[in-house]
């Protein structure tokens, strides 16, 4: 059985900047994430109510742990301004083994020790 620690990446779009750096700051201080990066602006185009939209978003790439996911994503539907935002969950099945440790220490809590 694999002992190493499970990380994942969380993948969202926000408005504008100011609330991506909002939200990218909340995780990472309070230990939901270990890294947000916060990519250029784009455009997105969706269907949303049988109507063709588009809209400028900014993609939030988080980098958290297995353990942190749920509390991460429930931060993040707390802060997002969308009716229905965009959280997409994907493994990470590799990489350098002491940037997935760093992970994990990142976002350990007091309560959840590793």
């Amino acid at each position: 059985m694999n002992s190493a620690p499970q990380a994942i990446l969380m993948y969202s779009t926000v408005p504008d900047l100011l609330v991506a750096k909002r939200i990218a700051h909340e995780l990472v201080e309070e230990h939901l994430a270990a890294c947000v990066n916060i990519g250029a602006q784009g455009l997105s185009l969706y269907m949303w109510q049988d109507s063709l939209e588009g809209s400028e978003e900014i993609t939030l790439t988080i980098k958290t742990s297995l353990h942190a996911r749920q509390a991460c994503m429930d931060k993040l539907l707390e802060m997002h301004p969308y009716d229905l935002p965009e959280i997409i969950v994907l493994p990470i099945i590799g990489g350098h083994p002491d940037y997935i440790k760093w992970i994990a220490q990142q976002t350990r809590s007091p309560e959840n020790p590793l």
